[in-house]
């Protein structure tokens, strides 16, 4: 992955995020959540990523640039930290402690989540025009 690479994903995700999240209004510590999270995605040290992207068919493939698809599913898995980020918070808060190896798992399963859920969108796109256009609108924010 070269750095024109990483930087048109990230700023694909932070595009798509930026139109349901205002990014400006998000706490610091859901930033560095985030920052972590795209760093893992983007690593993809478990080719997770890099398998599903293979194995979507070259008519889905051809809709978007693999650095476009890359950022629309690191997005996807903010936005579903983000919904869950509520709970951590008050589940931390609360005597319950949250080990790390729970955590990581929420990491894990939010990103397998969203990679699917990603794949799938896309897989429509082919025939589906509006989400399609909705999808590339969101990308180029």
């Amino acid at each position: 992955m070269n750095s024109d690479y990483k930087q048109r994903t990230e700023l694909v995700a932070l595009n798509v995020c930026n139109s349901v999240i205002p990014m400006d209004k998000v706490p610091a510590n859901l930033l560095e959540a985030y920052a972590n999270l795209c760093n893992e995605l983007l690593e993809d040290g478990d080719e997770k990523f890099i398998t599903a992207w293979e194995a979507l068919p070259a008519s889905a493939t051809a809709l978007l640039p693999q650095a476009d698809f890359h950022g629309f599913y690191i997005a996807n898995a903010w936005l579903q930290l983000s919904r869950v980020a509520q709970d951590i918070a008050e589940l931390a808060d609360s005597d319950e402690a949250i080990d790390e190896n729970e955590y990581n798992n929420i990491f894990t399963r939010l990103s397998d989540a969203s990679l699917k859920e990603s794949a799938k969108k896309l897989k429509k796109a082919r025939t589906d025009r509006a989400l399609l256009n909705s999808i590339k609108s969101v990308i180029e924010g």
